[in-house]
C-alpha cells in the first residue's frame, strides 16, 4: 500500500515562496507521472505541475497560472517530490495535492496524498 505524504504548507504573505514537499515510499519515479494539484473552495481539483522522465529526458509541465513562478522536482535518493513556489498570489490559495499516476505501459496505480493547506494572505 503506498502513502503519499505532503508537507510545508502554511500561511505566506502575497510575494513569498514555500515549499512543498511529498514523501513517495514505495514509489519507483520512472514508472510514474508524479504531479501536484490544488483544489481551491468551491472549485475543482486542478493541475499545478507535473513531472516524469524517459531515460534521461525529464518532463516538465506547468499549469499556465504558475509557470515561470513553480518548478517541480524529484529527489531519487529520498524519494520525494519537492514544488518550490516562488512569488506567491492569493490566488494561490488552495489544498495541494501530491499524486502518483503510473504511466500506462506499466499499469493503472494511481495514488494520492491527504493534502496540505497553503493560503496567500496578508
Amino acid at each position: 500500500q503506498v502513502q503519499l505524504v505532503e508537507s510545508g504548507g502554511g500561511l505566506v504573505q502575497p510575494g513569498g515562496s514555500l515549499r512543498l514537499s511529498c514523501a513517495a515510499p514505495g514509489i519507483i519515479f520512472r514508472l510514474y507521472v508524479m504531479g501536484w494539484y490544488r483544489q481551491a473552495p468551491g472549485n475543482q481539483r486542478e493541475l499545478v505541475a507535473t513531472l516524469s522522465s524517459l531515460g534521461s529526458t525529464i518532463y516538465e509541465k506547468y499549469a499556465d497560472s504558475v509557470k515561470g513562478r513553480f518548478t517541480i522536482s524529484t529527489d531519487n535518493a529520498k524519494n520525494t517530490v519537492t514544488l518550490q513556489m516562488n512569488s506567491l498570489k492569493p490566488e494561490d490559495t488552495a489544498v495541494y495535492y501530491c499524486n502518483a499516476a503510473k504511466r500506462p505501459l506499466y499499469g493503472t496505480e494511481n495514488y494520492w496524498g491527504q493534502g496540505t493547506q497553503v493560503t496567500v494572505s496578508s
